[in-house]
């Protein structure tokens, strides 16, 4: 008898010390939370009593604590971009506007000889253009990013929508001196994507690689075991790995290619594009060469 409450009076202060501990941690992660809510640390919860449903607790609030954390520094990624979008947008509209201006007052002049008055008329065009183009990319770019795009996806031939690209761009290959190297398989390669899109993403990285290219521009499209890959490689000895990080953010131009016709929008649309199909557009550097990944998966 003696025995059985001896045991009785152990079981019951071992559950009361265990208590008095698990109180003790429960008060301890409060506080925790606490400086971490009130922004007094940016540390996660640590125990120091381990209790199975106690951890399973902690665990959960740590990956909270993480997507917070998280979800905060995507919002101000967005702001940031958002702010830098609205700079970009507005130095963009206010050159091509200003100069516009400044012609269509010299146009009222009635001393112009003929010749300077087609040439300012040329200039004002070049300029209208400008935002023309800069807008159109700005709104297309705006329905793309939106929830509910409309695509219309359906089995494809890649080889067929490549070459169609390329033969788009003849002209402007001719202007620059470049020559194209075409590697594309006589087999076909389909894809189930929207076609419209799938041939918007390949003229926007030709497009951009004869702008920015110094020599010849390479297209590959494969057929890999992972999936399908277009590559569109070309020469750029003045990009930098940083530039890389920012290549596909709205506006970003880097210094060797801030040209007049370019509106900073080609890459994001076409980024945009691909992870509406699911696909997936990189950008890597490598001696000097800028290799354009698209990506789809089997």
């Amino acid at each position: 008898m003696v025995y059985m409450m001896i045991m009785a009076v152990l079981v019951a202060l071992f559950y009361l010390t265990r208590f008095y501990y698990l109180k003790k941690e429960i008060r301890n992660a409060a506080r925790q939370l606490n400086e971490l809510n009130n922004q007094m640390t940016a540390k996660k919860i640590n125990l120091a009593f381990f209790d199975k449903d106690l951890e399973v607790l902690s665990k959960e609030i740590n990956e909270q604590i993480d997507k917070t954390k998280w979800a905060n520094a995507e919002k101000k990624r967005t702001e940031n971009e958002l702010r830098l979008a609205v700079a970009n947008i507005s130095h963009d509209i206010r050159t091509p506007m200003t100069s516009i201006l400044g012609y269509m007052q010299l146009l009222e002049s009635e001393e112009l000889t003929p010749e300077k008055r087609a040439e300012y008329i040329a200039i004002v065009k070049k300029g209208a253009l400008r935002l023309k183009a800069l807008l159109e990319d700005f709104f297309e770019l705006s329905i793309i990013e939106s929830f509910d795009y409309p695509l219309k996806i359906e089995t494809i031939k890649l080889n067929n929508i490549v070459l169609e690209a390329l033969v788009g761009f003849y002209e402007q290959f001719n202007q620059k001196g470049l020559e194209p190297i075409i590697e594309i398989p006589a087999y076909e390669i389909r894809l189930k994507a929207d076609p419209s899109a799938v041939k918007r993403v390949i003229e926007n990285l030709i497009l951009n690689s004869i702008k920015h290219s110094s020599g010849n521009v390479l297209i590959r499209l494969e057929q890999l075991q992972s999936g399908i890959q277009l590559i569109i490689c070309n020469p750029a000895p003045h990009l930098k790995e940083e530039d890389l990080l920012l290549l596909f953010d709205r506006f970003y131009k880097a210094d060797q290619t801030r040209t007049e016709k370019s509106t900073g929008l080609g890459l994001s649309i076409a980024k945009s594009l691909m992870l509406k199909m699911n696909g997936k557009l990189t950008a890597e550097l490598k001696d000097n060469q800028l290799y354009m990944k698209c990506e789809w998966k089997n």
